[in-house]
């Protein structure tokens, strides 16, 4: 049905661990399923390495192909790729990029990895030594550094980001902000060299499942932050060469939470309620007794009927729908933003939270992303170079994150006689028009 209607679906998949049911049901068959070696935050680490690896990788490499030559998937999401641990010379990361594209046969099929140390080797071609083959990563300093602006918060993995206008230029041109730097909150090193990597590569997102889901009530982004940031912060996501990732419901600023729920037994539950009380307290503030209280039951049926989209609201919340179908439209159809090319993509900053992003590709086409995540600003001049037109040309709006019909307030001229006028909480994008 999803291919009828021109939809392509990637499964997520889970191969650093079985949990504790996958270990009951495999363990009678043979202990070779699991590492002796490794092990993850959330079990047993699979065996793909160790004495008696050979039946681990069949199984998990034929699981593989059946999603994708069974059941016609177009893609796979690789969960947790830092703990698929693997020291053989042919790492099961790589074969199982070739299974799933020789299981799809004329087909194209993406396979995607999450990475929470930013690993660039997983996006190497299969030409590049130390490769993995995979087509895309998960970009979580983007998300970290869009909550830490649109919040104000930033405790626990979001210590290292403080929502600056340099960040999110960085994040445009390069991807990951972290490549090899210190990061405070886990004392390390976090990340590596990106510098060379196409920007489509980099999945930027403002919501998933882990990320709302880790946190007291589940509430949705847009009931966090003000009405003018979060339509700014989309424009962003959605205008940037990099490839947007959108969360059930979020294109309709769906008012039900996600919250983190389990369908497990009885006696299982106590043990999920204590793991997932015990993780959120990395968060200061949901570390205190009175938060801990107030956890929804992850295990109680109501936290997952709480849950369920109510898709009347894209007519009800038809200003975040439209915004929405907009900023994707113009991100596929025109000349400049489709490109989806960081190479041509150059970053100044105006302000704390102010910034612009020139696109000067292809040439001599150009457009111009006036991002202002502060209050209104007024330049008498400006001396940064970016913000000049063409030669013989000056800047007309070509959207605007104020538009009445998303709830904005409109949008007056950016450039006046008496110099610049940046309305605040706001993103415009300027293309240049001949003065006659």
């Amino acid at each position: 049905e999803a291919h009828r209607v021109g939809l392509g679906v990637i499964l997520d998949v889970f191969y650093n661990h079985l949990g504790r049911v996958g270990e009951q049901l495999l363990r009678p068959f043979s202990d070779s399923y699991f590492s002796r070696r490794h092990n993850t935050d959330w079990g047993a680490a699979v065996n793909f390495d160790d004495e008696g690896s050979e039946g681990a990788r069949e199984f998990v490499l034929a699981n593989v192909a059946h999603w994708i030559a069974e059941y016609h998937f177009d893609g796979l999401r690789i969960d947790a790729t830092q703990a698929i641990f693997d020291e053989s010379s042919d790492h099961i990361l790589l074969q199982i990029c070739h299974a799933a594209r020789g299981a799809a046969g004329p087909r194209q099929v993406i396979i995607v990895g999450e990475s929470e140390p930013q690993q660039a080797s997983l996006l190497r071609t299969d030409d590049e030594e130390g490769r993995y083959g995979l087509d895309a990563v998960w970009n979580d300093d983007f998300h970290h550094a869009a909550m830490v602006r649109l919040t104000g918060r930033s405790e626990a993995y979001f210590t290292d980001y403080r929502g600056s206008a340099e960040e999110f230029i960085a994040s445009a041109k390069w991807g990951f902000l972290f490549q090899g730097q210190r990061y405070h909150w886990q004392k390390k090193s976090r990340g590596t060299p990106t510098l060379y990597v196409r920007a489509s590569r980099f999945i930027n997102y403002l919501q998933n499942h882990d990320q709302l889901a880790n946190s007291l009530r589940g509430m949705r982004i847009h009931a966090l932050t003000s009405r003018g940031r979060y339509r700014a912060m989309t424009a962003l996501l959605l205008l940037g060469p990099q490839t947007p990732l959108l969360f059930q419901g979020q294109e309709f600023a769906a008012s039900t939470p996600f919250l983190y729920f389990n369908d497990c037994g009885p006696d299982e539950a106590p043990e999920v309620r204590r793991g997932r009380a015990q993780f959120l307290s990395q968060f200061r503030s949901l570390a205190t007794r009175e938060a801990q209280s107030k956890l929804p039951d992850p295990c109680d049926a109501a936290s997952f009927r709480s849950c369920r989209l109510d898709f009347s609201e894209r007519q009800r919340h038809a200003w975040a729908h439209e915004l929405h179908r907009d900023l994707l439209r113009l991100r596929r159809d025109d000349v400049v933003l489709s490109r989806h090319d960081a190479s041509g993509v150059h970053g100044a900053t105006l302000g704390p939270a102010t910034f612009l992003l020139r696109y000067l590709e292809p040439a001599p086409e150009t457009r111009l992303l006036v991002v202002n995540f502060d209050r209104d600003l007024n330049f008498d001049s400006v001396s940064q170079p970016l913000i000049a037109p063409p030669e013989g040309m000056r800047w007309e709006v070509l959207w605007s994150s104020e538009e009445p019909r998303y709830g904005g307030g409109g949008t007056p001229p950016l450039e006046t006689p008496d110099g610049w006028r940046i309305p605040g909480e706001a993103v415009f994008v300027l293309y240049p028009r001949s003065i006659d």
